[in-house]
């Protein structure tokens, strides 16, 4: 396999696990909360208040998890979920212990890979700007 085609597939294998991992195990259930009745508990470290924080979460958890499985869009896609997994690592675990804050920075470096590499081959962005 040449090196082109194995970069891509490594990329497709990082959209389809970080992303479809963020969607299912986090967006989804940071959706459910929000739907719930009662008042939003949700960590509120940039003064935004926890209904908006949440709203910030689902967005980058949930829709552009979603974007990233898709491979749309994806360095702008990506943003959002590195910079939501830097709050959570260095804001919201910010004084706890690496092990605490290593769940965040295992999915923010392959999210920063995927906005520095794009979505390679295999993905609506190379299909949608395919040239013929």
């Amino acid at each position: 396999m040449n090196d082109s085609k194995s970069t891509d597939l490594s990329l497709l294998l990082l959209r389809l696990t970080f992303g479809g991992l963020m969607l299912i195990n986090h967006g989804l259930p940071k959706l459910d909360k929000l739907m719930a009745e009662g008042p939003v508990k949700f960590a509120d470290v940039m003064g935004l208040g926890a209904a908006n924080s949440l709203r910030l979460a689902i967005f980058a958890e949930l829709v552009c998890a979603a974007l990233l499985v898709l491979g749309l869009f994806t360095r702008w896609a990506a943003l959002p979920l590195v910079i939501t997994m830097l709050v959570a690592a260095f804001m919201i675990h910010g004084g706890d212990s690496l092990a605490d804050k290593e769940h965040a920075i295992l999915f923010l470096i392959p999210y920063i890979i995927l906005m520095i590499k794009g979505a390679g081959w295999y993905s609506l962005d190379a299909q949608l700007l395919k040239k013929d």
